[in-house]
């Protein structure tokens, strides 16, 4: 069985123990984090994208050009662009970086953040449009003649794209936690993400997104995306006194801007299902199966993928295999402190679970995850980012 990681892309030193608060991208910084994935054993890394951030296909096109195997996930949100215009765009990263796109699509979780850019479709309405969206891409990509669309929130005559993906199409992904997300993407997607919960209610979710692939008529169903933010170290102990300070950087911090401008509102309710359902698993206690941690959820009011897997590499890779064992095909990790984080994952975390992945291969039965030396010969230049990058450290 083959599982995939993704990461997600920064595009500058600031992340949510630091608090940088820095606007600008750094190309030195965006180049050198690029690589340490690509070069680290990442598949993929999300370029996400945000009303106040920066465009993440000029993000997702740069970092294409300075890596050989990462795959970039391109965030995009329906209402910010015209599908004709998507379509040709995401084609032409596709062809830059050898066929390697991946597009994620955000019907929109919050009202306020949709209306900043005009957006003030109801929720079922987004994914509604998000729907006919993606069915015009796909269009777009295997159309050799021009052809008309007529729909509810799109209207074009005589479209035809010279400008065709390297493999034909491009991977479309997926997310959300309402039955909206799961009817759009168990019909659409070949990838569909969840946030990190508990087994029993990842499983729960799973299965929602597989009965809407049957129900669409589907012989398989999306590969499954599921995010943790993994907090490791040598010991449990440490690991957990780690998450501590973690945790008080996290409260510390809380309702400051990630973005500068906008600040986060830590009291409402958050209005989307993924929160709250956080949440929900955070009031039901910190702790969760094997090492899935909750807390951090209450410290952010769970603004995103916020619920972290806590303990050795170990403890953290056999924690990730059981969600495998759920059905999970890709795995995300990334870290409060992004890029130390992210060595640690390359060295520690990623190995372990290949290397268990490997074994049940070859012996049909699962095996004792054991410590691994492989990710610390990788190329010498890891090692000298990461002491170039420890800003914000909790280490």
């Amino acid at each position: 069985m083959t599982v995939e990681f993704i990461s997600a892309i920064n595009v500058n030193p600031s992340n949510e123990l630091n608090q940088l608060r820095l606007s600008g991208l750094d190309p030195s910084y965006l180049k050198r984090y690029a690589r340490l994935l690509d070069e680290g054993g990442f598949d993929y890394t999300l370029v996400p994208y945000h009303s106040a951030g920066h465009d993440p296909f000029t993000v997702a096109a740069a970092l294409t050009q300075f890596t050989e195997h990462i795959k970039p996930i391109i965030a995009l949100r329906p209402n910010t662009m015209y599908p004709t215009v998507a379509a040709k765009q995401l084609a032409t990263i596709d062809q830059l970086s050898g066929g390697r796109v991946v597009v994620h699509f955000i019907a929109g979780g919050s009202d306020q953040e949709q209306a900043r850019e005009g957006d003030r479709l109801s929720k079922s309405e987004r994914y509604l449009r998000q729907a006919e969206y993606i069915e015009i891409l796909r269009k777009a990509w295997s159309s050799t003649t021009p052809f008309d669309h007529a729909g509810t929130y799109y209207s074009f005559e005589d479209f035809v794209s010279v400008v065709r993906p390297t493999n034909g199409t491009i991977p479309v992904s997926v997310g959300g936690s309402s039955a909206e997300a799961y009817r759009v993407g168990g019909a659409l997607g070949d990838i569909f993400g969840l946030w990190g919960e508990p087994l029993r209610e990842t499983k729960e979710q799973i299965d929602a997104v597989g009965e809407q692939a049957r129900l669409a008529g589907r012989t398989d169903r999306p590969r499954i995306w599921v995010t943790f933010r993994p907090i490791i170290a040598a010991t449990e102990e440490l690991a957990w006194e780690k998450a501590a300070r973690v945790l008080d950087a996290l409260r510390t911090n809380a309702g400051v801007a990630r973005t500068p401008g906008l600040r986060q509102n830590l009291k409402a309710p958050p209005p989307n299902v993924g929160s709250q359902r956080l949440l929900a698993a955070a009031r039901a206690g910190d702790l969760h199966d094997r090492a899935l941690w909750t807390a951090p959820a209450i410290a952010t009011n769970a603004g995103g993928a916020s619920t972290a897997l806590v303990g050795t590499p170990e403890t953290v890779a056999a924690a990730i295999l059981d969600y495998v064992d759920l059905g999970a095909d890709l795995i995300s990790i990334r870290g409060y402190d992004n890029f130390n984080d992210a060595l640690d994952y390359t060295r520690h975390i990623i190995p372990l679970v290949r290397q268990e992945l490997a074994h049940r291969e070859v012996t049909g039965r699962r095996g004792e995850i054991v410590p691994t030396d492989a990710g610390y010969d990788r190329a010498p230049e890891l090692a000298a980012a990461a002491s170039a990058d420890t800003t914000g450290s909790v280490r």
